[in-house]
């Protein structure tokens, strides 16, 4: 009898630890990241080749780093919102191309518009692996330090933009006292 118990509490333990798992949000994975510089690198930018875009360059302002690329469909719907929120003035936006292909990622900023201030090509996904990026699009918001303070899994909304994205920009740009 004993030994059908016991495969049958191994079969339950694992199906109770399905059933967590399942439930969980993946975009509430924390990031060892947060609260840390973020890591240097140097990479070629998308459009301008011959000038570069490095971790330098993401200090002295508070700033959106957004991890995107041309074959990524969720990037595609958060796009508009990136190009709108760019326009508007009220947060810088860096990008880094993530495992594309210059020449799509140049045609599909043409094309849907560029609201970076600059976007670095990250063709073998070195820097993307630094910033612990397992799946595009990822936004960073970086404070004036070079601090990572937040992190959004998946493509940004409306929503997720007004109650957690640009209030942690607005308090991050208030001078400290």
């Amino acid at each position: 009898m004993l030994r059908y118990l016991i495969p049958l509490g191994v079969f339950i333990t694992l199906v109770i630890l399905l059933a967590v798992g399942l439930g969980l949000d993946p975009k509430l994975v924390p990031s060892p990241l947060i609260d840390k510089p973020i890591p240097n690198f140097a990479l070629p930018e998308v459009k301008a080749p011959d000038k570069t875009l490095s971790s330098s360059d993401l200090r002295g302002k508070v700033s959106l780093f957004n991890v995107w690329a041309s074959w990524c469909v969720s990037c595609r719907e958060e796009h508009p919102l990136l190009v709108a929120l760019s326009r508007s003035n009220s947060v810088t936006i860096y990008g880094l191309n993530y495992k594309d292909r210059r020449e799509d990622a140049i045609r599909w900023l043409d094309s849907l518009g560029d609201p970076y201030l600059a976007s670095a090509h990250d063709l073998k996904g070195k820097v993307g692996i630094d910033f612990g990026v397992y799946g595009v699009p990822e936004t960073f918001v970086i404070d004036r330090n070079g601090i990572i303070r937040y992190k959004h899994i998946g493509p940004i909304d409306q929503k997720a933009l007004e109650q957690k994205i640009m209030p942690l920009v607005r308090e991050l740009e208030q001078p400290k006292t």
